[in-house]
């Protein structure tokens, strides 16, 4: 997919700057806590589901909660 105009980040670079601020800022970053609250969902997931464990969770449930937060 082509970007539209070259100065618009991609999402991976909107993605990367957005975990940069909230090294950066830590707790006081609007993002961490809804990242976090989706890494302990996935973690939970990920234990209760027999697939999956609770490592492939947590990761997975930060990575949807970052992306659609990064995504809007």
């Amino acid at each position: 997919m082509a970007r539209q105009h070259p100065e618009e980040p991609t999402l991976a670079e909107r993605t990367l700057e957005e975990v940069k601020a909230m090294g950066r800022q830590g707790a006081d970053h609007p993002s961490t806590r809804p990242v976090l609250t989706g890494a302990v969902i996935g973690a939970i997931a990920g234990g209760l589901l027999p697939a999956v464990s609770w490592p492939v969770g947590l990761f997975a449930g930060a990575a949807i909660a970052l992306f659609g937060r990064v995504k809007r």
